[in-house]
Parts: C-alpha cells; sequence; structure tokens
C-alpha cells in the first residue's frame, strides 16, 4: 500500500513541477504582454485656476483672447486590434499594437472647446515604447474637431514617436527612461525619484523638466499671436516649460497618476511676452481611483501567473516528490530484501538453515510490496494487474504478512 501511494504521490509531485516550469517559461512571458483586444480607457484630469489663451473663428473673423478658469482635459486610448492586423508590416504584428489616441480640452465653466488632438501610433507589447512605424500620425492644429467623428484629418503630420508614451514597461525598474513630449516632438530623459503609496498600491514616482525650450510652431500660427500681443514685433517664437510626474504602478507598468504643470510663452523680439499658457493638470480622483483598481487586478493576475503561481507548485511538486520517494522506499522494504534486523534466519541454498520447526529459503520468503518500476495505469484494473496472485501464509513463512 506505502508503495503505490508513494508512486501516486511522487507523479503528482512531478506534474506539479511541470506546471510551475510552464506557468514561469510559458504563461508568464505571454501574460506580461498587451493584448490586442485591450479594452479602451479614459483618463480625466483637471486644471484650476488656469490661464489660457482661446481662439475663436467666426466666419472669416478670429479673435485671440486669455482667459481663467479651469481646464479639463480628457483622453481616451482606442487600441486598434484591426489596425493591428491590417496596417502593421508583419514584422511587427506579434510584438506590436496599433493604438490612436484622442484628447479635448475643455473651458468646464463655459463647457467650450479649447483644444484638441488626435494620434496613431505603435507600442511594443512588452516595454510600451513608441516603435518605429512608417503610418504613425499627429493633428494637434488649431483647428476644432472631434477627434472621435472626424476620420478625414487633412491637417494630420507626420510623427516619429520614441520612447514611452501612454504606458511604461512590465515591470518598470527604478531607472531613468525616456519619455516623448508631444509638444516638442522628441523622447526627453524622465528620472526616477522614488517609491510612493497610492490608495494602498505601491508605485514608482518619474519626473521630467523641460524648462524653457522653443516649441517648433509654423509661422502662420506664430503671427496672428504677434499681432495680437506685440503689435509691431518682427518675429517671434513660443518657449514651452513642463514639469511632468508620473505615478506608474510597476508590475503593470500602468499609470495611477500624473501631473503636468504647463508654462507657456509667446516672446516677440520686441515687447513684453506675453503667457499663453499656465496650468497643472492633475488627474481627478475618480480616474486614480479606477486606474488604481485596475492596476491592482492586473498585478494580482501578473504576480499569481509569473511569481506566486510558479513557486508555490514548485513547492508543492517538491513536497510531493519527495514524500513519495520515501513511501516507496519504505514500501520497498527499506531496500534490504526479504531479511531484516532481527530476522535470525540463515540462509542457503539448500535449505540447510533452520529456526525453530520450519525451514526457510530466500525464495519462499516474501517483500512487503509488489516489486514494479512501472506506475499503474489510472484504471479500475490496476488492483487485479498489481496484487500477487499468491500469498504465502503464516505457516509457509514462518511469520505474518504485515500488510494485513
Amino acid at each position: 500500500m506505502r508503495f503505490r501511494i508513494g508512486a501516486a504521490l511522487f507523479g503528482l509531485g512531478v506534474l506539479l513541477l511541470v506546471f510551475a516550469v510552464g506557468l514561469a517559461f510559458y504563461v508568464a512571458p505571454r501574460v506580461t504582454k498587451l493584448p490586442y483586444d485591450l479594452a479602451a480607457s479614459t483618463s480625466v484630469a483637471e486644471a484650476p485656476n488656469a490661464r489660457f489663451m482661446q481662439i475663436k473663428r467666426v466666419g472669416d473673423e478670429v479673435s485671440i483672447e486669455i482667459r481663467e478658469g479651469t481646464l479639463v482635459s480628457t483622453i481616451e486610448v482606442v487600441p486598434q486590434a484591426q489596425g493591428t492586423n491590417t496596417k502593421l508590416p508583419a514584422e511587427l504584428r506579434d510584438d506590436a499594437v496599433a493604438w490612436e489616441v484622442y484628447q479635448t480640452v475643455n473651458w468646464k465653466e463655459r463647457q467650450e472647446l479649447i483644444n484638441a488632438y488626435a494620434t496613431g501610433l505603435a507600442l511594443d507589447r512588452v516595454s510600451g515604447e513608441a516603435v518605429d512605424w512608417d503610418e504613425q500620425w499627429l493633428d494637434d492644429s488649431d483647428q476644432k474637431f472631434d477627434p472621435r467623428a472626424d476620420k478625414e484629418r487633412p491637417s494630420a503630420v507626420d510623427v516619429d514617436y520614441a520612447g514611452q508614451t501612454y504606458k511604461f514597461p512590465f515591470g518598470t525598474e527604478q531607472k531613468t527612461y525616456r519619455y516623448f513630449d508631444r509638444d516638442l516632438r522628441q523622447a526627453l530623459p524622465i528620472e526616477f525619484k522614488g517609491v510612493e503609496t497610492i490608495l494602498g498600491t505601491e508605485v514608482y514616482r518619474f519626473e521630467q523638466v523641460i524648462d524653457k525650450q522653443p516649441q517648433q510652431v509654423p509661422a502662420d500660427r506664430v503671427q496672428p499671436l504677434l499681432n495680437r500681443f506685440a503689435a509691431g514685433a518682427t518675429s517671434g517664437r513660443i518657449e514651452y516649460s513642463n514639469t511632468r510626474t508620473l505615478w506608474v504602478e510597476p508590475n503593470t507598468g500602468q499609470y495611477l497618476k500624473v501631473r503636468e504643470q504647463q508654462h507657456k510663452e509667446l516672446v516677440p523680439n520686441t515687447g513684453n511676452p506675453t503667457v499663453l499658457l499656465d496650468a497643472t493638470f492633475t488627474y481627478t480622483d475618480q480616474t486614480v481611483e479606477e486606474a488604481a483598481e485596475r492596476a491592482d487586478e492586473n498585478g494580482s493576475r501578473l504576480a499569481l501567473v509569473g511569481r506566486q503561481g510558479p513557486i508555490g507548485l514548485g513547492v508543492l511538486g517538491l513536497l510531493a516528490v519527495i514524500g513519495g520517494l520515501v513511501l516507496v522506499i519504505r514500501g520497498n522494504g527499506g531496500g534490504g530484501g526479504a531479511h531484516r534486523a532481527g530476522d535470525d534466519v540463515p540462509r542457503t541454498g539448500d535449505g540447510a538453515g533452520q529456526q525453530g520447526d520450519g525451514a526457510v529459503t530466500e525464495q519462499e520468503s516474501y517483500p512487503d510490496g509488489p516489486m514494479t518500476d512501472t506506475v499503474p495505469a489510472a484504471s479500475d484494473r490496476w488492483r487485479r494487474e498489481t496484487t500477487p496472485s499468491r500469498r504465502p501464509d503464516d505457516d509457509e513463512s514462518g511469520r505474518a504478512d504485515p500488510r494485513n
């Protein structure tokens, strides 16, 4: 009986070890990738007490004014499963996903659209970095459009995305990454600053500081600003500053919180600068709560598949294998054959050795269990197939079978 239980336990242990290896080396690498059918997500940030420029067009008339109020930025990320399959080149389809992203900025108090942009890009499924793709595009023109409804975008331009954009890597590290800034059209360093906790979830805080960098703005968009705010100036530039802070859940690379302290000035070649934007955008409480909930669920799933599952199954498997071996050895009589300590029975080939009234030969002694190297098949016949056809009784062996 011990042999049978030990063999079954040993087999179970081996199976658990195989599952542990499969989870660690086959399932986990596939789970830590952006899925093709990822659901769309929306994040909302508000900038109270903001100072901003409003451009209104009525027919041929254009008015430009500096306003104050609360700005609401809404960003929707929409994965493109069909676009991944049809637009991405074959060499990218297994490793990248196509996304489209839409943003609107509204003046909260008046419910008026201030700005909008739309973009299309491809991200590496593991690192979250933008990949080199010929069909990346960006439309952040001054035209006011519905970014979801207006599929024809005559003002869209090519853009070379690089670095992190809307996501950090699975398994984010405590190091400096590159983050793409849409206003400057380039990826700049974003430094790891520390570990914090948001709503019970551990996050890494990263910070990117951009100080008074010239923004690449077409001359036909700068000239109306000079006419309005710097009469007499013949040229000018827009200087852009931003302190961007990201709180990233490291297992998933998801943003739990984002804050951007943006500042833009029109700097003419003569006259005083004019502040065009001074606003601090921060994720709303609802957005943070929803992001924390998603990160907690996804992080738990990744931890189960990538770490807890393999370790747990591995430990259980090793214990089962060891326990099975011990039972098999004991069921085999400890490896000592028929002669045990305390059995003062001499073994001879001619049956000369005797104890008591009956001679006991080596052939007549019987082990404690069936001797076989084959684990019985899983059927109702295994008992008959592995049970000896004949058991020596007490009169033949001189002792009782310990299994009875």
